[in-house]
């Protein structure tokens, strides 16, 4: 494991810090590739983080493309849509010209026709990830890398970019990009806040099987993962 982990004092902080780790991470992408993807998590966790990186002046946002890690397939006006919190908290002042990939491309469920929809929006996606931003819930998944899910065993071993998948502790049924389209990254972020997670973590970073702990996969494969932790 190449694991780095940073811990802050506040919540504040650790936003402030992972922005400009990540704005660090698209423009040297800008730089060198002329273009800038990143792919960011959704819940209540990012929002300010979201807030401190969309007001970053000195990135050329006209060429930055800005995706989802995961969703719920719902559209962009549900109050669950992970779309709708970057829209609302990212996407704004400087930001506000970035282009947005969306993963929900529309219907009820995220069948194959949706599916394969979402991934022909995607062609046109940079790669690799300038930065990859995950979470991490209590019960160990990240992205939408539920214990228990219908397609978890695909997800974390096929190209995608994308695919649908139901667990039981994910509420909806969810679109996610596979892991190995995301560690195609040059920076590769996990952002916990609370005792709870750190205490998460630990566990996942003992012995134990990855479908458990989904999170495991990300631990163990080999790439490096910077850790931002705040109580």
């Amino acid at each position: 494991m190449t694991i780095e982990r940073r811990s802050f004092a506040d919540k504040p902080t650790l936003a402030k810090e992972l922005a400009e780790a990540v704005a660090d991470r698209i423009r040297q992408a800008i730089e060198t590739r002329g273009e800038a993807a990143i792919a960011v998590s959704g819940g209540s966790t990012p929002a300010r983080f979201f807030q401190a990186l969309g007001k970053t002046k000195d990135i050329d946002w006209s060429k930055v493309v800005v995706t989802l890690v995961d969703e719920r397939w719902v559209d962009e006006t549900n109050d669950r849509s992970n779309a709708l919190l970057v829209n609302e908290k990212m996407l704004q002042g400087p930001a506000a010209i970035a282009r947005f990939f969306p993963l929900y491309s529309g219907g009820s469920e995220p069948d194959a026709a949706g599916v394969a929809r979402t991934n022909a929006l995607l062609a046109d996606l940079p790669r690799p990830f300038a930065a990859v931003v995950l979470g991490m819930g209590s019960d160990g998944h990240t992205a939408s890398f539920f214990p228990g899910g219908d397609t978890l065993a695909e997800a974390l071993t096929a190209e995608g970019p994308t695919l649908s998948i139901r667990a039981p502790g994910a509420g909806e049924p969810r679109i996610t990009f596979t892991l190995p389209r995301l560690l195609q990254a040059d920076g590769l972020y996990l952002h916990i806040e609370g005792e709870e997670k750190a205490a998460v973590l630990d566990t996942a970073l003992g012995e134990g099987p990855t479908e458990d702990m989904p999170i495991r996969a990300v631990l163990r494969s080999g790439h490096a993962v910077n850790v931002y932790w705040c109580p």
